[in-house]
């Protein structure tokens, strides 16, 4: 059975960085399995990019006939599911509170993670939904107030480019 953690703990990323196979139109890597796959990010390459440069990139609908324009949504969208309308690129800043949080143990396949850490929601001003991520050090709380950083240097090119710390 699991240990139940009630302490402040620390995370990292332990895998390698993925290869940029092509960046143009959109970025594709090298994601290495028991088969190599190539996953295109299409036309949310803007928003992992953004990561690589230490921004925060969300999008936003500018229909003026729909009726959720004005949403802005991270994880992005590449078209607005309401009106099917493609979306427009706001960078938003990388601080909020966390929504909720739970503790993983086991990660899964795939997710380069050392395990035991604390994935967390993470409700950001002026964006309508919540994003996900995870706590790089310390002990969650609802309402605690966090703030992202970034892998610019040697990125991985996934959502692991990104995690939350206490603010």
């Amino acid at each position: 059975m699991a240990e139940i953690y009630e302490k402040a703990i620390r995370t990292k990323y332990v895998g390698k960085p993925l290869a940029l196979y092509d960046e143009k139109p959109a970025w594709v890597v090298s994601w290495p399995r028991a088969v190599e796959h190539h996953h295109t990010y299409g036309l949310l390459t803007p928003f992992f990019k953004g990561l690589t440069e230490g921004k925060l990139m969300a999008t936003k609908c500018t229909n003026p006939d729909c009726a959720e324009k004005g949403t802005v949504w991270l994880p992005p969208r590449a078209d607005c599911p309401d009106c099917y309308q493609r979306m427009k690129w706001v960078k938003v800043k990388p601080e909020g509170k966390i929504y909720t949080f739970t503790m993983v143990d086991y990660a899964g396949i795939g997710v380069e993670m050392k395990t035991p850490y604390w994935q967390i929601d993470v409700q950001i001003p002026g964006v309508d939904t919540i994003f996900k991520g995870y706590l790089a050090q310390g002990k969650p709380e609802i309402g605690l107030p966090v703030k992202a950083e970034f892998r610019t240097k040697n990125p991985t090119h996934t959502i692991l480019d990104i995690w939350w710390v206490p603010k």
